[in-house]
């Protein structure tokens, strides 16, 4: 069987992506040691009981340790990673990591824009975020949720250029991809105003 010039390429840049991905887990594995060692001198430290005989569920203690004990070793969860593309051309420009608690939208290296690059502040910021904000407060007025569960965002940034958009309290599977999505078309439009 033979395969077209355009074929081939489609296959080499998935092996490519296959082995970029192998590359990604391999990190995220040794993070995740790394971690288990840490909370392992972690409560050598501070118990005299051995870890394996402490009747505390896993779940409920990791999350909180790792965040308090070592903050800057964790990583994002690499399986949750969702590529955002350019619009126009199928490129992909950010990365998207979905946790239960929020979005966190990672800008590749390549992509140089900052936060006062429309549309940007107009559209996703004020438009997308602040509506579902409005909603937010009118369930915290009629008591349906508390204030603390009210979306919010964070903006990282290198210098002015923006590296990450992290949200917070999205509490709806249907925002993520919202969220997701036009942030796509937002950075798509303001690598257009940049280059213009």
């Amino acid at each position: 069987m033979k395969f077209s010039e355009a074929q081939v390429k489609e296959i080499v840049a998935l092996k490519e992506s296959l082995i970029e991905q192998i590359s990604k887990h391999q990190e995220g594995i040794e993070m995740l040691e790394k971690n288990i060692t840490v909370l392992d001198l972690f409560l050598k430290g501070s118990s005299f009981t051995k870890a394996s005989q402490l009747e505390i569920k896993k779940e409920e203690v990791m999350p909180e340790i790792i965040e308090k004990v070592m903050p800057e070793i964790i990583e994002k969860p690499v399986e949750n990673s969702i590529p955002i593309k350019r619009v126009n051309d199928g490129k992909i420009i950010a990365k998207a990591f979905v946790t239960p608690d929020q979005v966190s939208i990672v800008l590749d290296n390549e992509i140089a824009v900052n936060a006062d690059t429309p549309p940007f502040k107009s559209f996703f910021l004020d438009r997308i975020i602040g509506e579902m904000k409005k909603k937010d407060t009118v369930e915290v007025e009629s008591g349906k949720i508390q204030k603390e569960s009210v979306i919010d965002y964070i903006i990282n940034k290198n210098g002015v250029n923006i590296r990450e958009i992290i949200i917070k309290n999205y509490r709806q599977k249907e925002r993520v991809n919202e969220l997701i999505s036009t942030a796509g078309w937002s950075l798509t439009r303001m690598l257009e105003n940049v280059n213009k």
